[in-house]
């Protein structure tokens, strides 16, 4: 049966992950094996269980323990599952509750990127993309489009944050990725290493040189990098130029380009299939 703990004290340490640790003291740079992160809903919760997350806490309106939340504590009997009325829980956290239900987990080590991608025929590149929005819905188009796999720059928000795993609705344990680790370096190293994989660069980009998404040439590449730039600047200027292709959506009534995260949609949806 699970392990059920009415919420008598605010200030229990046990209850610092949901009410007191900021998203990157959960991410827990200097020692990452020691990260953790908030999962939000039944649904995004059982499919970080799915992918073999470890959980370390849950966090349970009431009224749900016999309700949405009861066969994912009954997955994990021996973990602790604190539990109060909705207003309690507001309190606590600072916001409602989605589905009435939190959990803490234990983040995984980051994969190696040679062997997140030795079988990827479509990746992502996501450079600098630092809104959690972004990260999560570019995570679900990934996840419903056929993308294989999504690299990420070390300065984009991390997919983890608790915004982006709620977006993506958990697409972010579906999907593989990986953090370009810092001694690869980037763009150069990281676009180096692109092409060593065997990828050729698609850099989406507003250029008069661009192609449109559905030039022949794109599809026809056996493995192809997608490579999206962040939200207000775009691509740096070493991707554009280091890129095998620069890619347009074309745009109309005067709109310049879309949002990164419809960006990727498009592109996903023309060139993954």
């Amino acid at each position: 049966m699970p392990h059920i703990i009415e919420i008598t004290d605010f200030d229990a340490p046990e209850l610092d992950v949901y009410a007191r640790i900021t998203e990157n003291q959960l991410l827990n740079r200097h020692e990452p094996e020691k990260g953790m992160f908030i999962a939000e809903s039944p649904k995004v919760i059982g499919r970080a269980l799915d992918a073999g997350y470890q959980p370390v806490s849950f966090l349970v309106e009431h009224r749900h323990l016999e309700g949405q939340a009861r066969a994912l504590l009954l997955r994990c009997p021996q973990i602790p599952v604190y539990t109060a009325e909705f207003d309690v829980l507001t309190r606590l956290t600072g916001f409602a509750l989605t589905r009435g239900m939190l959990c803490a987990m234990k983040r995984k080590p980051l994969p190696d990127v040679k062997e997140l991608c030795g079988g990827a025929r479509r990746i992502a590149v996501l450079e600098n993309v630092v809104n959690p929005t972004n990260v999560g819905a570019i995570f679900r188009s990934a996840a419903a489009l056929n993308v294989d796999a999504v690299l990420l720059t070390g300065a984009c928000s991390n997919p983890l944050y608790r915004r982006a795993v709620r977006v993506s609705m958990g697409t972010v344990f579906q999907v593989p990725w990986t953090i370009l680790p810092k001694e690869t370096g980037w763009p150069e190293g990281g676009m180096e290493l692109l092409g060593q994989m065997g990828f050729q660069t698609a850099a989406l980009a507003l250029k008069e040189d661009s192609v449109p998404l559905d030039d022949p040439r794109l599809a026809a590449e056996r493995k192809l990098a997608l490579i999206l730039g962040t939200e207000g600047e775009g691509l740096s200027d070493t991707v554009l130029a280091d890129c095998d292709y620069t890619v347009k959506i074309p745009m109309s009534h005067g709109v310049d380009s879309l949002n990164v995260a419809a960006a990727s949609a498009v592109a996903f949806w023309q060139l993954c299939r």
